[in-house]
């Protein structure tokens, strides 16, 4: 069973430690305050997956070049831009081409950058909700660091959990921005680490062992299944095809050493962010404008019988209301003992976890 004990972390408290980490590492002022800026975001709403622990993880394993800069290549389309991030922490780039996407989404209705050279940004729905709350429609994909998810009918992992995000910005409609944001995957790796630690089980058909058999043991993964069968494998492929008409090369190739060294083996980012004018047709229902026609569509869609049902982005918005309730970021005792862990690898003061309540 994972516990459901949380212990209140005063926000400054984490950004100093992780912000530490990276700096330890050898990145930027500027880049460490982006990475430990996405770590916070993620743990407010209740990402644990792909929070602190998760980024400084997945940085150990797959190394962004902490002196690396964004390059800029060359482009004919005025509201398109394509980046070569040199293998730069992926959250920098991210931050820094959701807002390029806004500039040219505010000059031209929609803008898109394409990043090749890349490695991960860790959790995607932290960057289109940011770009959501602030009145505009935004999405994003990338392709996994490993190939770690069997094809539909298939037997070996060749497909990312390849994550997309979407955010739609509905606050004024209902209090918070509707944000979808899935892994192609069954669950995404981070979970299964998570569970790793928390000594708990997965659920039925989400991922296989070393022979291909089904298992709930988190500790006996090797791979991943898609969800939905045909339909998450199909949108995982998607990813995968896009990262290759960005530059992205052989999917199995990504994350290892290569043998070829004309390989690569690196991913891709794509980022898009919409003005919501330029979707509006302006002929709208019973002469309602467009925010009057977005709570329509919500009513009626939680309607008929279906007004329990939730949105998404409803429970991130739920985690931030009980994180202000209690003052700060919640984590659970496993993930105390890894931040402390981090700590003592940089030589940092070790939280002392007396001080931390237990969460309401």
């Amino acid at each position: 069973m994972i516990s459901e004990a949380f212990f209140v972390v005063p926000e400054s408290l984490h950004k100093e430690l992780v912000e530490s980490a990276y700096k330890h590492r050898g990145y930027s002022d500027a880049d460490s305050g982006y990475a430990a800026r996405l770590a916070a975001y993620a743990s407010l709403h209740g990402i644990r997956t792909h929070n602190g622990i998760k980024g400084l993880q997945l940085d150990e394993w797959f190394s962004s070049d902490p002196s690396a800069e964004i390059e800029k290549l060359p482009s004919r389309f005025a509201a398109s831009e394509i980046w070569n991030g040199n293998c730069k922490l992926g959250q920098a780039i991210a931050y820094a081409a959701m807002e390029r996407c806004i500039e040219l989404a505010d000059e031209y209705g929609i803008g898109q950058i394409s990043v090749d050279n890349v490695f991960h940004y860790l959790w995607g729905g932290g960057y289109v909700m940011n770009a959501a709350n602030r009145g505009y429609i935004a999405y994003t994909n990338c392709t996994s660091p490993l190939t770690e998810v069997v094809p539909f009918m298939g037997k070996f992992p060749t497909i990312g959990t390849n994550p997309h995000s979407w955010g739609f910005p509905t606050m004024d409609a209902i209090g918070f921005p509707i944000v979808i944001d899935w892994a192609t995957s069954v669950i995404a790796m981070g979970r299964v680490q998570q569970l790793k630690r928390e000594g708990g089980s997965l659920p039925p058909n989400a991922a296989v062992d070393n022979d291909g058999n089904i298992t709930t043991d988190a500790n006996e993964v090797a791979a991943l299944l898609p969800f939905g069968a045909h339909k998450g494998y199909s949108l995982g492929v998607i990813n995968e095809l896009v990262s290759g008409f960005i530059g992205g090369s052989l999917p199995t190739a990504r994350g290892r050493k290569l043998d070829d060294p004309a390989e690569k083996n690196n991913s891709c980012f794509y980022f898009q962010v919409i003005h919501p004018d330029a979707w509006s047709s302006g002929a709208f229902a019973k002469g309602r404008n467009q925010l009057e026609n977005i709570k329509a569509v919500i009513k009626d869609l939680l309607g008929h019988g279906n007004e329990n049902c939730l949105l998404p982005g409803q429970m991130e918005a739920e985690a931030v209301a009980r994180c202000k309730k209690n003052g700060g970021l919640l984590f659970s005792s496993a993930e105390l003992d890894v931040f402390d862990e981090i700590a003592e690898k940089i030589g940092a003061p070790r939280w002392n976890r007396l001080q931390f309540k237990e969460a309401e």
